[in-house]
C-alpha cells in the first residue's frame, strides 16, 4: 500500500497520528470528568482530578528517559513499545472497573505516552535532510495544533452520544493503523555513544513529584494543615533537592538542569511553567463548573472552551510578526497578564451569566496564549547550542508536564476546601449556589498566581534573544530539535 511512497514521508505519516493520538488525550479527558465521577460515585475533587494528574505526572517522569531510550535500544522499537502501552492502557481504561483502577491505567497510558512524541519526532528529524527540515515542521505543526483544540470538542460528543469509555476507544483502531504500519516500514536506528541509564535521577524525581501531589490532595481534603499532607509534602521536596543535587554531579543526568544557567532558557522555562501552571488548573476547573454547576452537557461545555482555541489560531500568525519588532520580554508579559486577568474574571461568573460572556472570557484567553506560545517558542532556545539542545527540550517538555500536574493538583485541592466550607460536595447533594462560590473563589485564587507569575516575563530581556528578532519569524518551529516534543496546549 505503501511501496511508492517515500520512506520520510511515512515516517512523517505514522508520526502524525500517533502525535495526535498522545496530544488529543491530554484535553479529551476534561469534559468526561463529571460523567466518570458519577459512574464511580466520586465526590471529592481531589480524588477525580488523578484521572488527569496521574497522565501528567506519568509523562512528566517517562519523557526525559524516552531520547535515551530511542538511542539505547532503537527508535523503532522503542516507539512500537510506546505505541503498544499506550494502545493498551488506552483499552484497559476504558474497561476499569473502579476510580482506582482508572487512575492506574491513566498512569500506564501516561509510560507510553510520555515515550511516544519525542521518539516520533526524533524519526522524522533523522528522516527528513537538513535542507528539508521546514518541510518536516510544516507537517509535524499539524497534530500540534488540531489535536489540543479538537480534544474538549470530540470529547463531549462522545461522551453525550455515546458513553466516557470512547474517549479512551477512540485511539485502538489509530494505534493498531499505526502498529501495523511500523512494523512493516520503519527502519531501526540506535547510537553508538546513548550512555548509561541514571537510576538515582529517574528515582528522586519520580517519588518528589507524586509526593507533592499526593500532598496537595490530601490538603484539599484534610486542610493545608495535615500532618500527614505536610510531611509527604515535606518529603517530597526533599528529594527533588536531592534530584538536583545528584543531576548536578552526574556526567550523563537524565535532566541536565545546568542548562538552566543560561539566564534566557532559564527565564523562559519559568514563563512556561506559569502559562501552564494556570492554564491547566483554569480548564480543569471551568469544565467542572460548566457541567457540574450550571448543567451543561459535555458537548456543550467542549464547545463553550473551544473557543480559546480560535483565539491562539488568530493570534500565532500577528504574534510571530511581532517578535522581531517588539520582542519576547512584553509580548510574553502581556499574554500572561491577559491569561491571569481571563481566569480573575471567571470570579464574577455567575449561575444566570449568559455562555457567550464565558466564550468571550476563553476567546482573550486564547489571544493571552497565543501571545505567550509563540515568543517563548522562538526564543527559548537562542542561547542553546545544537549539542544542547535535545537535553534542554527534554527539560522544557518535563517541566511543562510537572506545571499541568500541579497546576490541576492545587486548582483541585483548594476547590475542594472551598466546598467543604460552603457545606457541598460533588453528587446527588451538590449545591449549585454553595458550588458556584466554591468555583468563584478557586477561580479568583488561581488567576492572582497567575498574575503574580506574569512577573517573571521581567526576566527575559530582548537583547539576549536578539539573534532571533534579526530574522523575521514568521513560523516557529514546533521541534528545534530530534527529541523535542509538541507542548501540551492547555485547550
Amino acid at each position: 500500500m505503501l511501496k511508492n511512497v517515500e520512506y520520510k514521508y511515512i515516517v512523517a505519516i505514522v508520526g502524525v497520528f500517533s502525535i495526535f493520538m498522545e496530544l488529543l488525550d491530554t484535553t479529551i479527558v476534561n469534559v468526561a470528568i463529571p460523567d466518570i465521577a458519577r459512574e464511580f460515585e466520586v465526590t471529592s475533587a481531589t480524588t477525580i482530578q488523578w484521572v488527569i494528574t496521574g497522565y501528567l505526572i506519568s509523562l512528566a517522569i517517562f519523557i526525559p528517559i524516552s531520547g535515551w531510550a530511542g538511542d539505547r535500544f532503537g527508535t523503532k522499537r522503542v516507539f512500537m513499545f510506546a505505541l503498544t502501552v499506550f494502545t493498551s492502557a488506552s483499552l484497559l481504561c476504558a474497561l476499569a472497573w473502579s476510580i482506582e483502577s482508572l487512575i492506574a491505567f491513566r498512569f500506564l497510558q501516561g509510560v507510553g505516552g510520555g515515550m511516544l512524541s519525542p521518539v516520533a519526532f526524533t524519526m522524522v528529524w533523522r528522516a527528513f535532510p537538513n535542507e528539508e527540515r521546514s518541510k518536516a515542521a510544516g507537517i509535524m505543526v499539524i497534530p500540534a495544533a488540531i489535536a489540543p483544540a479538537s480534544g474538549p470538542v470530540v470529547g463531549g460528543f462522545l461522551v453525550e452520544y455515546a458513553s466516557w469509555h470512547w474517549i479512551f476507544l477512540v485511539n485502538i483502531p489509530i494505534g493498531i493503523a499505526a502498529l501495523i504500519i511500523s512494523g512493516l516500514y520503519l527502519k531501526e536506528h540506535t547510537e553508538p555513544d546513548a550512555g548509561k541509564f541514571d537510576p538515582p535521577g529517574f528515582i528522586l524525581a519520580g517519588a518528589g513529584l507524586a509526593g507533592i501531589v499526593y500532598a496537595l490532595t490530601r490538603s484539599g481534603d484534610y486542610g493545608f494543615s495535615d500532618p500527614q499532607a505536610l510531611g509527604i509534602g515535606l518529603a517530597s521536596l526533599a528529594c527533588l533537592a536531592a534530584f538536583v543535587f545528584v543531576e548536578l554531579r552526574t556526567a550523563e543526568p537524565m535532566l541536565d538542569v545546568r542548562i538552566l544557567k543560561n539566564p534566557l532558557f532559564r527565564a523562559c522555562n519559568l514563563a512556561w511553567v506559569a502559562t501552564m501552571f494556570g492554564g491547566s488548573a483554569m480548564i480543569f476547573l471551568i469544565t467542572l463548573e460548566l457541567q457540574a454547576a450550571r448543567g451543561l452537557t459535555a458537548l456543550e461545555a467542549g464547545l463553550t472552551t473551544f473557543v480559546m482555541a480560535i483565539g491562539v489560531m488568530l493570534t500565532a500568525q500577528p504574534a510571530s510578526r511581532l517578535y522581531r519588532v517588539v520582542g519576547p520580554q512584553r509580548l510574553i508579559g502581556t499574554g500572561l497578564v491577559i491569561c491571569g486577568a481571563m481566569t480573575v474574571a471567571l470570579y464574577w461568573v455567575t449561575l444566570d451569566t449568559n455562555l457567550w460572556v464565558i466564550r468571550a472570557i476563553m476567546f482573550f484567553r486564547g489571544i493571552g496564549f497565543g501571545l505567550v506560545l509563540v515568543p517563548l517558542q522562538a526564543a527559548t532556545y537562542a542561547q542553546i547550542s545544537a549539542a544542547q539542545t535535545g537535553r534542554a527540550t527534554s527539560l522544557y517538555n518535563a517541566t511543562s508536564q510537572v506545571a499541568s500536574s500541579l497546576g490541576v493538583a492545587m486548582a483541585a485541592a483548594f476547590l475542594t476546601s472551598r466546598l467543604t466550607h460552603y457545606d457541598t460536595s460533588f453528587g446527588p447533594t451538590f449545591d449549585p449556589v454553595g458550588g458556584l462560590s466554591a468555583f468563584q473563589d478557586s477561580f479568583l485564587f488561581i488567576g492572582l498566581i497567575s498574575l503574580v507569575g506574569a512577573s517573571v516575563a521581567l526576566l527575559i530581556r530582548d537583547r539576549d534573544a536578539a539573534s532571533t528578532m534579526a530574522t523575521a519569524v514568521h513560523s516557529v518551529d514546533p521541534a528545534p530539535s530530534p527529541d523535542v516534543e509538541a507542548p501540551a496546549v492547555p485547550l
